[in-house]
């Protein structure tokens, strides 16, 4: 079982850069499929990228594309998402996720065990 807690959020400019963090406590964290999602105030929850096991995969969502990086570390059992060229449409709370089960669709929210509290994104214009 893996514990996640986010940290990063805030609030920015338009135009400017964010990096979340996602740190993940318990073992075999690098057998763990990541994901970053975000939800918005009444409106369903986003998958916004997403990472396999070996980082040999990345996925973004078109709107973030160009924009977005994600990335782990898995020495130190982190997942980061690097934000730059925010918009205020990126306002959101942001959650990261993770799993242990192969062969799903990793941008879809109901193929992850283990979720994050969240951390709120707001970009002003």
């Amino acid at each position: 079982q893996v514990q996640l807690v986010e940290s990063g959020g805030g609030l920015v400019q338009a135009g400017g850069s964010l990096r979340l963090s996602c740190a993940a406590s318990g073992r075999s964290f690098s057998s763990y499929a990541m994901g970053w999602f975000r939800q918005a105030p009444g409106k369903a929850r986003e998958c916004v990228a997403t990472i396999n096991y070996s980082s040999g995969s990345t996925y973004y969502v078109d709107s973030v594309k160009g924009r977005f990086t994600i990335s782990r570390d898995n020495a130190k059992n982190t997942v980061y998402l690097q934000m730059n060229s925010l918009k205020p449409e990126d306002t959101a709370v942001y959650y990261c996720a993770g799993t242990r089960s192969y062969g799903l669709r990793l941008d879809l929210s109901t193929s992850y065990n283990y979720w994050g509290q969240g951390t709120q994104v707001t970009v002003s214009s």
